[in-house]
């Protein structure tokens, strides 16, 4: 896909950190990565991952996050959606430590 192809679709959940990053020449999405603290940008790790794949793997809610991407397009993200992408949440406990917990 051409890049002036690329910058016409929609960002969704499947859309790949290179394909922001190219998206964005001018860094917005690189420093958005940054401000959710995923190193992505920098580090060249999981370029080709999709944002929702990102978001799990940095302990992020997959919507917010693409929301705030999805924001840069029209001159965002506010700093409120910026601070609910970035939020934290728990990972899942190990099911055999949850099942454990039940078989005592």
């Amino acid at each position: 896909m051409s890049s002036s192809g690329a910058s016409d679709a929609p960002i969704t959940g499947s859309t790949t950190v290179v394909e922001l990053l190219e998206r964005f020449p001018g860094g917005e999405a690189a420093d958005l990565m940054a401000r959710l603290a995923w190193p992505c940008a920098h580090c060249s790790g999981a370029l080709h991952e999709p944002i929702s794949m990102a978001a799990k793997r940095h302990a992020n809610r997959a919507g917010p996050v693409v929301r705030a991407f999805q924001a840069l397009a029209h001159g965002g993200p506010s700093e409120a959606e910026i601070a609910e992408a970035a939020a934290k949440h728990e990972k899942r406990a190990d099911p055999a430590a949850l099942w454990a917990r039940y078989t005592r």
